[in-house]
């Protein structure tokens, strides 16, 4: 099976691929929240999870795919009290049959980041 790195020219400079797609699959890196594009910080649950699947979108469609193709989706969270926060923001980008999905509290690299979300899609 044939696989493809998934470039973007927003992206910075970082030794992986925002996804690859390997024959009817696409594998997205984890995408985080607590920078937009142009490096301006967001704070907040709430705003990192929009950020990570706005981030997400950029990234499928750069595969010829969208978050309706997500079979597979693991969200890392800094803090579990902000589940319920990130689940509101979460369900408005899946409102019809979600992916399946794990949800892991996990420390993260970077200050400030609260939120990194990965996911797999299928697109047969």
């Amino acid at each position: 099976m044939p696989k493809k790195a998934i470039a973007l020219p927003a992206a910075t400079q970082v030794p992986y691929s925002p996804a690859v797609r390997a024959g009817d699959y696409v594998f997205v890196s984890g995408q985080t929240g607590y920078k937009d594009w142009s490096g301006k910080e967001i704070t907040g649950i709430e705003a990192q999870t929009r950020q990570c699947f706005e981030n997400t979108k950029l990234v499928l469609q750069a595969a010829a795919a969208s978050l309706e193709d997500i079979v597979k989706v693991t969200v890392f969270l800094s803090d579990a009290a902000d589940f319920a926060k990130m689940n509101e923001v979460y369900k408005t980008y899946f409102p019809k049959a979600p992916p399946a999905r794990s949800t892991i509290q996990a420390g993260m690299v970077i200050p400030g980041m609260l939120i990194e979300i990965e996911c797999i899609a299928y697109t047969a």
